[in-house]
């Protein structure tokens, strides 16, 4: 298999020479790390200094025949992987998809999400990911703050997309991209005068003779960006943070090179949305470490739990809810979990007793991940139970450092509690359209505020104290509580709204949502509520409200201010 030829970007420069990223559509994203700690870390060995799909090609000269990702439709070796990749690249080309785009990609798990995403790594665009679902409201959202000029989705999401499109400033370009798309169906819906209207079909994809070698790759610069994270926030609006090439392979792939130390051939199953911060680890994983990428078609426990006995993964990543579903199941009569070296999970400090049971259950280490999309990461692994799960390990200075903090800004010493600030490898660039999150959370010399309230022991490990964000953590999605009020509070029926967390012994928490009725106005039942959320306001179906409180009036505590307090324990109460 010969190398494909690199062309440059027009107008191809290095980040010290173009100055701030600029997207076709006028997107800024300028870099908020001195560029000289960049080169310092590119020095020490921390980052590769290639683009995305440059390194992913390189794994697939290396080794054509591995399979790369084994989903329920079957397996792709890497060679095979590849030739969908470029072919899928081609067709975006064509239809006019450059490089300094945003390609939006809302996709389920399978092959069809990594296809996407490094077909748009090959075009030298960048690519904004957000879990796939029912409900509108955060694709549009999404759309509209980043201007991105393609989406790539699921033909559910794309007819529901489509009639709103007059409502964004940019009408992006819409493409169907489902794995069981019969073979011949018309996926690509071009919405801009001229485009090519040639079909983006998968199945077209499966036998095809297209010759990778014909696909004339752009060269990234790769300090550029190249994927820009989604998460919710406390904002009203999910916030994207942007990733340059050498912050997801090095800061992100340095993470993992500590967590697959002494597996020459990683193989995970990742259980989290691929399109998640924390399920980005899926793709990293192909083109920094040669792994072979197992995914299930959604979260069931049995099911995964017979993924590891079929498909013998070295490494499960999960959250808390998953994995505390899998260990209360009674072992089948042919389970075999013995090829697992490690189970990862992500939790704001892992409950004791779920460590217990993970231990017994699947017979090896627990490594636990303190993180955010931020560029927050910090990592401990468990061989052994502890009841004191706050203390993890020392940060990697290949991946990033902590400093602590008091409310002016000034380092604390060892052993005092104050604010987390990080800066490292795996620093992203800054939020897509949010000057304001950038002056909040940015902070000179490219230190990130996290928010978040910890410690340094006096021989550096980091102790997680409590996350100073209010989402709510429902079974490894976070909820933004102030996005749900607001279309709570538009229900014409209602005259206040509050969302708040409710514990939940299966998923971490459920969101309730404790309202005020309008004079005179029946209040509505929580039914009613949720297809006005779904239907009017186009709420994702995991953001509804779980729970309905209605009051006559919203708690106040003594300095004025709303109770949120208050408002959980009342929930809790009429549980």
């Amino acid at each position: 298999m010969t190398a494909p030829t690199r062309r440059r970007a027009p107008g191809h420069r290095t980040a010290d020479e173009r100055g701030p990223w600029l997207s076709r559509r006028g997107v800024e994203l300028p870099d908020l790390v001195p560029q000289e700690l960049r080169r310092t870390w590119s020095a020490q060995g921390h980052y590769p200094d290639q683009d995305l799909y440059r390194l992913f090609r390189q794994r697939v000269h290396s080794h054509p025949d591995r399979p790369a990702v084994i989903d329920p439709g079957g397996s792709l070796d890497y060679a095979e992987l590849d030739r969908r990749v470029c072919a899928v690249a081609g067709r975006l080309r064509r239809a006019g998809v450059a490089e300094r785009e945003i390609v939006a990609i809302r996709l389920p798990n399978g092959w069809p999400a990594v296809v996407a995403e490094l077909a748009v790594a090959a075009l030298g665009a960048v690519a904004l990911t957000f879990p796939d679902g029912r409900g509108s409201g955060e694709a549009l959202s999404l759309l509209a703050r980043s201007r991105a000029g393609t989406l790539i989705a699921t033909a559910a999401t794309v007819r529901e997309i489509a009639p709103l499109l007059g409502r964004l400033p940019v009408e992006p370009l819409l493409f169907s991209f489902d794995r069981a798309a019969p073979s011949g169906t018309p996926l690509l819906h071009p919405q801009r005068p001229g485009t090519d209207p040639a079909a983006l079909d998968p199945g077209a994809l499966d036998g095809g003779a297209f010759d990778p070698a014909a696909f004339d790759p752009v060269g990234a610069d790769p300090q550029a960006p190249a994927r820009i994270l989604v998460s919710s926030g406390s904002e009203s609006a999910p916030k994207m943070i942007a990733y340059s090439h050498n912050a997801m392979a090095g800061g992100r792939g340095n993470y993992l090179r500590a967590v697959y130390a002494g597996v020459p051939r990683p193989r995970p199953l990742v259980l989290v949305p691929l399109a998640s911060s924390y399920g980005s680890l899926g793709v990293v994983s192909l083109y920094r470490h040669g792994a072979t990428l197992v995914l299930l078609d959604g979260f069931d426990a049995r099911t995964a739990l017979r993924a590891v006995t079929r498909h013998r993964p070295t490494h499960l990543f999960g959250v808390a809810t998953m994995l505390r579903r899998m260990t209360l199941l009674p072992p089948e009569p042919d389970e075999d979990l013995g090829s697992l070296r490690a189970v990862i999970a992500s939790c704001d400090g892992l409950p004791a007793p779920l460590l217990a049971a993970c231990l017994e259950r699947f017979g090896c280490p627990v490594s636990n991940l303190y993180g955010s999309s931020d560029g927050v990461n910090c990592r401990i692994e468990h061989h052994a139970w502890t009841e004191d799960t706050t203390l993890l390990g020392h940060p990697d200075p290949a991946v990033c450092a902590f400093t602590v903090r008091d409310e002016h800004g000034r380092e604390l010493p060892p052993d005092t509690a104050g604010e987390l600030w990080t800066r490292g490898p795996m620093t992203p660039l800054c939020y897509l359209g949010a000057p304001e999150l950038d002056a909040r959370r940015r902070a000179p010399g490219g230190w990130v505020r996290s928010g978040d309230h910890g410690l340094l022991t006096t021989d550096g490990r980091l102790r997680l104290l409590r996350r100073s964000s209010q989402l709510v953590k429902r079974g490894g999605y976070s909820i933004s509580p102030a996005e749900v009020e607001r279309h709570v509070g538009a229900h014409p029926a209602l005259a206040e709204a509050v969302c708040v967390g409710v514990p939940d012994p299966d998923l971490g928490e459920r969101l309730c949502a404790c309202v005020v009725p309008r004079q005179g106005l029946p209040t509505p039942t929580l039914a009613e509520l949720n297809r006005f959320l779904e239907s009017e306001r186009g709420l994702e179906r995991r953001k509804l409200p779980e729970q309905l409180l209605a009051l006559a009036a919203l708690p106040i505590s003594a300095a004025g201010k709303l109770s949120r307090t208050e408002l959980t324990a009342l929930a809790c109460a009429e549980r």
